[in-house]
């Protein structure tokens, strides 16, 4: 029998990225707007992609069909 695959969801494929060790990273949040007020070394941080931890990490890898 062939083994189902699943397939991509393509809003979590864009926000999204594996790097080549599988680790699943994601932009930083509270970067849109109100940057005024937040300091440089604040806004030099949240330009950084972070990466994704614990049950989170496993459903995301789901949607993005690995």
């Amino acid at each position: 029998m062939a083994k189902i695959k699943n397939k991509t969801r393509k809003s979590a494929a864009k926000r999204f990225k594996i790097t080549k060790n599988g680790v699943i990273m994601h932009r930083s949040q509270y970067l849109r707007h109100l940057r005024a007020k937040k300091g440089k070394g604040q806004i030099r941080r949240l330009k950084q992609m972070k990466k994704i931890y614990g049950t989170y990490r496993t459903k995301v890898k789901k949607m993005l069909g690995k």
